[in-house]
């Protein structure tokens, strides 16, 4: 049995090479004006302003730095209408301890609650105060502005879960499909955007090594393919947003499990986490999309951003996330490259 298998949703997850996935909660917030004010936007009071209200009670969020909330206004604030938003945030709650029952010592007592019965606590919460911040109303020096929060599909396991098995319950229906009354189910994991030396040999090399990502993955699953590449395509999409991000240093890590059940645990495992290893100010956030290939075969695709220090980068994080029971970008696994040379002609 895997850790992945009996993860907490409150519970970090140590991986091999200094890895560790750490639970977080995600919101993305949204701003609209409130009254007929006209002035320009001012994020830094947006900032100051969402931070004390989260600190304080009824909140009271307990060790929220400045660098887990980034607030960014939208261009052309004189172009946009009045029910248009005029900025847009990112809200990240990593400290989830509190979530965990202590005894009269202190002590946690995770170990006398179930799992099922943690991870309601966690759901219970996260809708609580999602409905707590949604809707709240800022005025900032005379400026009234409306706040909207909601939780990335990506970060929501059980929706994720159910979109995936409404995509392929469609595609058994599906009279295009030849093949009827046959199941599928996703089996594939593709992580992208992913710093090359994290999955490399320590002094050895700065490109990622298939036994040290096979040894990192196995954590969360009996592999049955891997296989990895450079990632210049995500590294160039990033160039004009962040400069530190240089194309050529990310690769992409394709990982086929064994089983539908592994590979869920696995999604699970990465859902509403960040990947974060000892010793770096870096930490990966994962955006999960659907992607197909020509071939028709469905994985699950994990977008990887970065935040170094206090400043928050990358596509993944700012665009608005993409639904997952859409079909996002296409993936073609570079492990169909032998297919193509066995059917070329001679």
């Amino acid at each position: 049995m895997y850790a992945a298998a009996n993860l907490r949703s409150t519970e970090p997850l140590p991986l091999p090479s200094g890895l560790s996935l750490a639970p977080r909660l995600k919101l993305l917030l949204t701003f609209f004006r409130a009254d007929l004010s006209v002035r320009p936007v001012d994020e830094w009071q947006f900032k100051s302003a969402l931070l004390a209200f989260l600190r304080d009670p009824p909140l009271s969020l307990p060790l929220l730095p400045d660098s887990d909330l980034s607030v960014r206004s939208l261009p052309d604030l004189h172009k946009r209408r009045r029910d248009e938003p005029v900025a847009s945030g990112v809200l990240h709650v990593r400290d989830l301890s509190f979530l965990r029952p202590r005894n009269s010592k202190g002590h946690d007592e995770a170990e006398e609650m179930t799992r099922e019965q943690e991870e309601e606590k966690y759901f219970h919460w996260r809708s609580s105060l999602v409905e707590k911040l949604a809707g709240i109303e800022l005025n900032l020096e005379g400026v009234k502005f409306r706040m909207s929060v909601e939780i990335p599909p990506s970060d929501d396991f059980r929706a994720l879960k159910n979109s995936w098995e409404n995509f392929y319950a469609s595609e058994l229906l599906s009279s295009r499909n030849p093949v009827r009354k046959i199941a599928k189910r996703p089996d594939t994991i593709v992580v992208r955007g992913v710093p090359s030396r994290w999955f490399a040999e320590t002094r050895i090399s700065s490109n990622a090594s298939t036994l040290v990502t096979h040894t990192i993955f196995s954590a969360l699953g009996k592999i049955r393919n891997l296989n990895i590449s450079s990632d210049d395509e995500w590294g160039a999409k990033q160039d004009g947003t962040n400069k530190e991000i240089i194309s050529g240093l990310n690769c992409k890590v394709w990982v086929q499990f064994e089983n539908y059940d592994d590979f869920n645990s696995a999604m699970k495992a990465l859902c509403g986490r960040s990947l974060e290893k000892w010793g770096f100010m870096t930490r990966l956030m994962k955006d999960a999309l659907f992607s197909r290939n020509p071939r028709g075969s469905t994985s699950l695709t994990m977008e990887s951003s970065w935040k170094t220090g206090n400043e928050e980068t990358g596509k993944a994080e700012e665009a608005e996330p993409t639904p997952p029971n859409l079909i996002g970008e296409e993936v073609e696994p570079e492990l169909s490259s032998r297919r193509r040379r066995k059917q070329a002609p001679k």
